[in-house]
């Protein structure tokens, strides 16, 4: 390396050295007189604080025999309520009918904990057709991958929410079943706890 060049990555990494003190000091002089006169929930920038966690959508299931599944979700862990997932509020609904028979169900959120792509949200039953479904609780795990979404439910091995027996908050199975094309998308932000 010859003695110009030398010099000017020198000089260059002496610029960028003296740069990022002054601006790292900056930014924490900044920070710091932000930091007491910033709200909860509010960034420094005056945004707000994004939510915890979340589940968001609709869409139907693929059955080769042309059941009609539909699922929905409306679910949220608060920025506030981080470090807790069973304070999730927001309610899910879903319906299975075929040939005109069948049934729908809407239940209130207690849990929700994703990561990446995935969610699993729970909650109870509070309104349904199904006879003997209302109080019971259910889960739903989603895996959000895009066009093609999975889903899988607490109740797949039981054939009905009515026959799963006492089932803890935040359970649901693999995600399983695929979304129907063109039918809807499922959207998962993820939890990111202070660990």
């Amino acid at each position: 390396m010859n003695r110009r060049t030398r010099t000017a990555l020198l000089g260059s990494a002496l610029l960028l050295t003296v740069a990022a003190a002054t601006g790292s000091a900056g930014a924490s002089a900044f920070d710091e007189s932000k930091r007491e006169t910033v709200p909860a929930g509010v960034s420094a920038t005056g945004e707000s604080e994004r939510e915890a966690a979340a589940l968001t959508g609709k869409a139907k299931l693929y059955r080769s025999a042309g059941d009609d599944i539909t699922f929905s979700f409306d679910a949220h862990l608060a920025a506030k309520d981080k470090a807790d997932p069973m304070k999730a509020t927001g309610t899910f609904e879903f319906s299975h009918y075929l040939n005109g028979e069948g049934a729908r169900a809407k239940a209130k959120v207690d849990c929700l904990l994703t990561g990446g792509k995935v969610a699993v949200v729970s909650g109870v039953i509070t309104d349904s057709d199904l006879p003997g479904a209302e109080g019971k609780r259910v889960g739903i795990t989603v895996h959000d991958v895009g066009r093609r979404d999975r889903l899988g439910y607490s109740w797949a091995s039981t054939g009905s929410p009515v026959e799963t027996k006492e089932l803890p908050k935040c359970v649901g199975s693999a995600p399983f079943e695929k979304v129907k094309k063109g039918t809807g998308d499922f959207t998962v932000v993820p939890w990111r706890p202070a660990l």
